[in-house]
């Protein structure tokens, strides 16, 4: 099998943003998770009962990605998929918080949002 032999089972995912802290604050509003780190530069949270983390990181080249993407615009690099219990009640406490709804919604049963700093998330019905 190939790949690293030593990994720690330790993982993170770190958005880009035009101020850390604020979409930080945003999702740990929207999460409920604590900060774990707080620096104007990078903020992280940790992802409770997983050996994970959720970090923002200022960028001050930030640009805003497009959605949906369009040819010749910045394109989003990847995007959170969280589930919830109620869609429509989870939608309303996104935008309550500062999220987004755009127009073009591609599935029936998953609503893609835009945080503070344009980065698309979706929402979706989680069964298990």
């Amino acid at each position: 099998m190939a790949g690293i032999r030593d990994l720690s089972g330790w993982v993170g995912v770190v958005l880009n943003a035009p101020d850390a802290r604020t979409l930080a604050a945003f999702y740990r509003d929207l999460l409920g998770w604590d900060l774990v780190g707080d620096d104007p530069h990078f903020v992280a949270m940790g992802m409770p009962g997983a050996p994970a983390n959720l970090a923002f990181q200022t960028e001050s080249l930030y640009e805003r990605p497009t959605w949906p993407a369009e040819s010749g615009k910045q394109q989003m690099m990847l995007h959170l998929d969280i589930g919830v219990r109620s869609l429509d009640k989870a939608v309303e406490d996104a935008v309550a918080l500062g999220a987004e709804l755009p127009e073009h919604q591609p599935q029936d049963d998953v609503r893609v949002l835009l945080d503070p700093a344009g980065h698309p998330f979706c929402l979706y019905v989680d069964t298990d």
